[in-house]
């Protein structure tokens, strides 16, 4: 999550001693309702049109949704568009990005096809800009766009666009992460299982590598993927152990109600059942 770019400053010193400075702290740190209490203070603090004001509410929408609470994340997404669009116009690459998080936002609350039909617009737009934070606004809305492909059974096409998604965007990053986490979970909706557990542990020795900030709104997300894949293959005792990992690990990150979570458990149940 990176805002106001000026050059040769790192993100940290870009935020140091602004108003959200706190507040984006504790988001990267994990500790969503911080965040949220602290970003939602800072909104109402400051006139409707400031620039700090709609940054403080796209972080509550983020830590709200972080926390489960999906349906108010996405409305507090809308009044953070709302502001974003007036103080930055709409074809920023800030209103833009707030956009396919939003979209994304869609996926855990079943609208995947409204979340397609974003995340197409907003690959669109960013794709006639320049710069890398357009081209990394690309890759984010075309993973959006994976995951409610494959949320609709679309597997074949999701794989498509993963890989031509991961040739274009080539940097090891949380962005790679969750595009090659995209394309696993398509080849196991395909059922070629031994290919999609390939890809998941290429997912997990990334993840490995990323810093600690940048591990946090993928927790549990290999695991799924590897116990998934485990499954198709027979391996149903090492799916178990993987699915109950991601579990306990989303349940203590994110609690019980976020979609992941309950993906999760609902995986352990599935194991459970297939060694019953």
């Amino acid at each position: 999550m990176r805002f106001f770019r000026p050059r040769g400053r790192s993100d940290a010193e870009r935020m140091t001693g602004t108003p959200v400075a706190e507040a984006k702290a504790l988001y990267e740190g994990g500790r969503y309702v911080e965040a949220e209490a602290e970003a939602r203070t800072v909104a109402r603090s400051r006139p409707r049109d400031d620039q700090y004001a709609a940054v403080a509410l796209n972080i509550a929408a983020l830590a709200t949704g972080a926390q489960g609470r999906h349906a108010e994340a996405l409305a507090t997404y809308d009044e953070a568009l709302a502001a974003f669009s007036r103080i930055f116009g709409d074809d920023h690459w800030l209103t833009l990005k707030l956009r396919s998080d939003r979209a994304q936002q869609m996926t855990s609350l079943g609208q995947h096809a409204e979340c397609e039909a974003e995340c197409r617009a907003v690959a669109e737009a960013a794709g006639r800009g320049t710069g890398p934070e357009m081209t990394k606004l690309v890759a984010a809305a075309r993973n959006g766009l994976v995951f409610a492909l494959n949320a609709q059974g679309r597997h074949q096409e999701a794989e498509t666009l993963a890989r031509e998604a991961l040739t274009a965007y080539p940097d090891r990053d949380r962005m790679s992460l969750v595009l090659r986490l995209g394309l696993a979970r398509s080849l196991n909706g395909q059922a070629r299982h031994e290919e999609a557990l390939t890809e998941a542990r290429h997912a997990e020795r990334l993840y490995r590598t990323l810093p600690e900030c940048q591990r946090h709104p993928d927790v549990g997300a290999v695991e799924l993927v590897v116990a998934t894949a485990l499954l198709g293959l027979g391996r149903s005792l090492d799916a178990r152990r993987q699915a109950a990992a991601a579990h306990e690990a989303c349940l203590a990150s994110f609690g019980p109600d976020h979609r992941r979570t309950i993906e999760a458990r609902t995986l352990l149940e599935h194991t459970d059942g297939a060694r019953s």
